[in-house]
């Protein structure tokens, strides 16, 4: 009688065992899936803002096409896209004042070399 407790026992603990693992399993995949959505969010929206910074270097751009990326475009798109991923990437290395202090230094700059007002 003792054994077939014993063996009960034993055959429930390492079926709780396995039970627990696989949570523990789909935890992690699914912190992977977020982490490799945050990873492609944070990479197309550098892109984007490649390009606007592309096209505000290149002389040929017009003036209104400079002042559409200046006041909408590029600020839109950094704190409605790349700094949300990027926070979510890793938010203990970046934090929202951080974030838009560099956002701050990179218009300041293009605003005063190109003497656009917003």
């Amino acid at each position: 009688m003792k054994t077939k407790i014993l063996t009960t026992t034993l055959f429930l603990i390492i079926l709780t065992g396995c039970d627990n693992q696989s949570k523990v399993t789909e935890a992690s995949n699914s912190d992977e899936t977020d982490s490799a959505i945050a990873n492609a969010q944070v990479e197309k929206s550098d892109n984007r803002i490649s390009k606007f910074l592309d096209r505000l270097d290149d002389p040929n751009t017009s003036q209104d096409a400079r002042i559409q990326i200046l006041c909408k475009d590029y600020p839109a798109e950094y704190k409605n896209n790349y700094m949300l991923s990027l926070m979510k990437l890793s938010p203990g290395e970046y934090t929202e004042g951080k974030l838009m202090k560099d956002l701050d230094i990179a218009l300041d700059y293009y605003k005063k070399k190109d003497n656009i007002q917003c």
